[in-house]
């Protein structure tokens, strides 16, 4: 049985790339309206209440006049924008985190963030498992490529005399924050330090703990065996083994990737660890991760179509 998907917003960066994950497979039929269509209120509400399964590839407002048109009670939606992350009546779209049936039996399911997928990755499931305190004032700091950051962005950072670092969210009022915060199951919000650097796709997110201040005495190596734990199994996130490397790098031209890597760093002593994740900013940071929900809401192998080679 093929399952008809509408993206709204396909001429997008990650409508684009949630269509080359799409491309050739014969389980989906892809419709995207073109042109004016793309604008058109008529032809939007007909396309997404005629489909089995829309991606709203879009800004957030644009994104809830999209879940306004639907007028049936079969539809399903996959949201790539911030609009529904913390909404009630919305499933996460973690399925690590929130479990891979609670995707597969969802109607509405909201994509997370590229940032907050690094974050919650490392620190949720130390949180939930008594390792890590809930109440901890966590930091966050983050390094993407400008692909994140839509069109305009692209612009800027391809231009002549782009920017080598852009830095942002001096208001502490980014809209991640909360998002991490739900998520993550923690009393306060997060310190969040973004950044952009001239490279195309990627991302480096880092939560840095002073294991020796928190109570209990968890250790790095405590940290990472218990992220090995949760993540067993699991084809899109891995936990590094070994030595730890002497750096992390984020390549200009990297190819798309759906994997995530974490890393947990440790001085001697035991008293500082470094938490890291690295992952494609459009991978598993956006469309990789629509394509994951999408493939376990119609009972497909969640890694099907995805790019999960080193």
């Amino acid at each position: 049985m093929t399952t008809s998907v509408f993206i709204d917003g396909a001429e997008g960066t990650t409508g684009l790339e949630i269509r080359d994950r799409l491309a050739g497979r014969s389980e989906f039929s892809v419709l995207a309206l073109e042109g004016d269509a793309r604008k058109d209120i008529t032809a939007r509400r007909q396309a997404i209440n005629d489909c089995d399964i829309a991606i709203l590839c879009l800004p957030d407002d644009a994104a809830r006049e999209s879940v306004a048109l639907i007028e049936n009670d079969t539809t399903r939606v996959i949201d790539a924008s911030s609009a529904h992350r913390v909404a009630e009546g919305w499933t996460y779209g973690f399925p690590e985190l929130v479990g891979r049936e609670a995707i597969a039996d969802a109607r509405f399911v909201s994509n997370p963030g590229c940032y907050p997928t690094g974050f919650l990755a490392l620190v949720a499931p130390l949180v939930r498992m008594g390792h890590l305190p809930a109440d901890w004032p966590y930091t966050v700091n983050a390094v993407s490529g400008y692909s994140g950051g839509g069109k305009a962005l692209i612009a800027r950072f391809e231009a002549e005399g782009a920017p080598a670092f852009r830095a942002y969210g001096y208001d502490m009022a980014h809209k991640h924050r909360a998002e991490m915060k739900l998520h993550a199951g923690l009393v306060h919000e997060v310190i969040f330090a973004p950044s952009v650097v001239p490279a195309y796709r990627g991302m480096v997110v880092e939560v840095p703990l002073h294991l020796g201040a928190m109570a209990g005495g968890p250790t790095a190596d405590t940290l990472r065996a218990a992220l090995r734990e949760f993540y067993t199994g699991s084809p899109m996130v891995s936990v590094a083994e070994g030595p730890a490397p002497a750096e992390l790098l984020l390549e200009r031209d990297a190819p798309p990737s759906d994997r995530m890597e974490l890393f947990v760093f440790g001085n001697e002593g035991g008293w500082h660890a470094r938490l890291v994740a690295r992952l494609d900013n459009l991978g598993k940071g956006a469309s990789g991760a629509a394509v994951q929900s999408l493939n376990l809401m119609c009972g497909l192998p969640e890694e099907a179509g995805l790019s999960l080679t080193a």
